[in-house]
């Protein structure tokens, strides 16, 4: 494989996507609402909660309800707080795994439809389909930059995220809530996985696509599955253990083999040429 052709494809992908204002500030606007905004937020619960009986009665009802199914490892971390502190360590530990995964999951959709379906827009996809490269390296090429990218903004994230989450548990409760295992395990392990069958699922998206916001906007579907599991802990259906967090993991992984089999085979220049036309 020519590394240096792929390198130079991977950087000119992600200066053109830096470049594009919808490209970029969806990228940076997510990270700072969901890992900065909405924590400081959160914390405010037990102070608002607090000078109102009323407030309070109904929130241990809520969280009582909660504690009846979740796993005995959880039920022994909230021990010993109040309801409104649980309730924050329960969202903010717990609440956030599934909606962290939207992040990776975002970052290599609009990435991946700006590196393929932008190429036509752009009117560059013929140029580039005439580099000296095979099928396989020009595919590994388009993906890998906003595979690496989703990967390394989802640690970025993860780090402010935990900055963020234990000064504000430590100012409001005196407690350092992350990391954990099994956010260690989400971010290491799942992501990565969620990253890649969001761009697979995009190159397919982006086939057929005429620009970047028919592209991302297909693509885009690919976070329901994802609001089910965040829908699904608020709900009791399931919550996030090490455990948990591992066999999703386990399964991403295996989905991602079948389907990035299926779409490195399927990626064909002679195709892409005469749809370009």
């Amino acid at each position: 494989m020519k590394k240096r052709t792929l390198f130079a494809i991977m950087l000119k992908d992600l200066k053109v996507a830096i470049q594009n204002k919808g490209v970029i500030i969806p990228i940076i606007v997510l990270p700072v609402i969901l890992f900065v905004v909405l924590p400081w937020v959160l914390t405010l619960i037990p102070t608002l909660a607090g000078g109102t009986f009323g407030n309070v009665q109904s929130m241990e009802s809520q969280i009582g309800s909660l504690l009846k199914n979740m796993p005995a490892a959880l039920q022994n971390q909230l021990a010993g707080h109040s309801a409104p502190e649980q309730m924050v360590i329960f969202i903010l530990v717990y609440g956030f795994a599934p909606m962290f995964l939207i992040l990776p999951l975002m970052v290599a959709s609009v990435l991946a439809a700006d590196s393929f379906a932008g190429e036509k827009e752009r009117k560059t996809m013929e140029a580039l389909l005439y580099t000296p490269t095979s099928d396989r390296e020009l595919f590994v090429a388009k993906i890998l930059g906003p595979w690496l990218a989703a990967i390394v903004i989802s640690v970025i994230s993860f780090i402010l995220y935990t900055v963020m989450v234990d000064l504000a548990g430590w100012i409001s409760m005196r407690e350092i809530l992350l990391p954990n295992l099994m956010w260690i395990a989400l971010v290491f392990f799942v992501a990565p996985a969620t990253a890649g069958l969001s761009l697979v699922i995009m190159v397919f998206a982006s086939a057929k696509a005429q620009g970047f916001q028919d592209a991302y906007q297909t693509g885009g579907m690919v976070v329901l599955p994802l609001l089910g599991l965040v829908y699904g802990q608020i709900g009791g259906v399931m919550y996030f253990t090490v455990g948990v967090v591992l066999i999703l993991g386990f399964v991403f992984w295996v989905l991602l083999a079948g389907l990035l089999s299926l779409a490195s085979k399927k990626f064909n220049r002679e195709q892409l040429m005469i749809k370009n036309r």
